[in-house]
This record gives structure tokens, sequence and C-alpha cells, in this order.
């Protein structure tokens, strides 16, 4: 594309660039991520269910012109609760494009403290779906017992295992195995959903989201629970970065430090 903007990077694993910049507030144990108040989950149904839904569909058609291939493979588990990986490159979109394929299933979010920190908006987030990662030790319990309880009631629950935004970036980072332990310890099937940017117009310069959902995963029989853990990541992450090479566009181009200077 002309005039594509650059971003020079330093660690894939821990280099953020999403240009909202929001101070995390501290989700411990007295963070309430399940509401037993009627009034509050007849706001988060309405919300879920209703009133984002059109604006959602219509996003995702008119700024990306999405296309998903293979959601067909989430048909058999409608009545079961499971896992879906992707990769985090829309600040916004990454949001609720899973979602839009597995209504009227819930979609719940496993996100960073600062997507439930902003006032008011924060209580709309997580009325959407956000279940925000603990600051502390202590409110790991909780926080575990609500993704339980959200898979019972076959749900799903979408996670970004990159843990960073990079906008539109085309390909996957590397990433850690930590977030495969809840598929492993509930024995769920994982699914990954990979969007690719892809050209499309008559000159080929604007660009669309296709996206791939495959799966299911399980981790490999006779593995100890670490070892399943790790099986399942590379089993992921391998079909993402096969699927990953389907972009042939970028509006942002990516950039190492060390490739910098080694080119001045």
């Amino acid at each position: 594309m002309d005039n594509t903007k650059v971003i020079y990077y330093e660690d894939e694993l821990n280099d953020e660039f999403s240009e909202v910049k929001i101070v995390p507030k501290k989700i411990d144990e007295n963070y309430k991520y399940i509401h037993k108040n009627v009034i509050w989950n007849a706001c988060a149904f309405l919300l879920q269910n209703v009133i984002s839904l059109p604006i959602k569909y219509l996003y995702a058609k008119i700024k990306f012109k999405i296309k998903y291939i293979g959601k067909e493979k989430l048909r058999k588990y409608k009545n079961e609760g499971y896992f879906i990986y992707g990769n985090h490159t829309q600040s916004f979109a990454d949001t609720f494009l899973i979602s839009n394929i597995v209504f009227p299933k819930i979609n719940y979010l496993i996100v960073n403290p600062e997507n439930v920190s902003m006032k008011f908006l924060g209580n709309v987030v997580q009325m959407l779906g956000a279940i925000p990662i603990p600051s502390n030790k202590e409110g790991m319990k909780n926080f575990l017992y609500t993704i339980e309880k959200r898979i019972e009631k076959g749900n799903s629950i979408t996670i970004f295992p990159e843990a960073h935004i990079w906008p539109y970036y085309t390909k996957i980072r590397p990433f850690k195995s930590v977030s495969f332990k809840y598929p492993v310890k509930l024995e769920k099937p994982a699914f990954c959903m990979t969007n690719t940017y892809q050209s499309y117009g008559k000159d080929g310069k604007k660009v669309k989201i296709v996206a791939y959902i495959d799966g299911p995963f399980f981790p490999d029989e006779g593995l100890n629970a670490k070892e399943k853990q790790e099986n399942l990541r590379n089993k992921i992450y391998n079909s993402m970065v096969e699927r990953s090479k389907n972009s042939n566009i970028e509006v942002i181009k990516y950039v190492k430090l060390d490739n910098k200077k080694s080119e001045e």
C-alpha cells in the first residue's frame, strides 16, 4: 500500500501499540465477576443480545467487509462451552468479531484490567462479557471460578494469547502456554480464529478481514497437565501461523529495531 505506516518494535511478547492509554484499576479478591443484581443482569442481557447486535454486525461488515471461513466447525458444540483463541490486531473490533459467529451463545473475553478501568464504561465492558485478569494472587480464585461457571453454562470464552494489541499485524507473534491451562483443566474443546488482512477492489488497495476458524483442538493423551498445556498451545499456534500466510496486504509495516539498526 502507498504511504504504509511503519512501527518499530523491540519485543514481540511485551510491546503494546494500542492507542488507548488507561491506568488500570486493581482487580483483587473483592472484584465482583458474577453479579446477582437483577437490574445489572437485565442490562447485561439487553446490551449483549439486543442493543449491541446490529452495531457489531454492521461495523464488521461495513468497516472490514469481514468473511468467516470455517464457522460451521462450531455447530457441533452449540450446546457446550468451549474456548476460542484469536490474534490481537484490533483495539475495538476484536471484542466482538468472534461474538458475531457464536450467537446466540454468549461469548466472554479474558481481558487485561485496563478494559474495565474506565468510569461507567468499565461496567458496560463487563456487561458485554469482559472477564479481567486479577492484579494479585488473592483474586485468582474468583477469576478461575468465573471461567468455570461460564463454561459450565455452555458459553464460549475468547482469549488473545498474544496479550498485546498490534493493529493490522499480519503475522502471529510468539505466545506463552499459560492461557491454555483452562481448556486442559476443564477438558473442553479449543478453537482458534485467525484474522487475516486481504486486498480487494479494482486497484487491490482496499482491505478486508478474512477470518479462519479452526478446531476443535485437544491435547494429546498420555501427557501430564503441563505437557498437555504446551501441546495444545503448539497445535493452535501452528494452525494460526499457517492461516496468517493468507494475508496479502500490509496496512502497517512492523520492523524490529535490530533490523532497522542493521539497515542504517
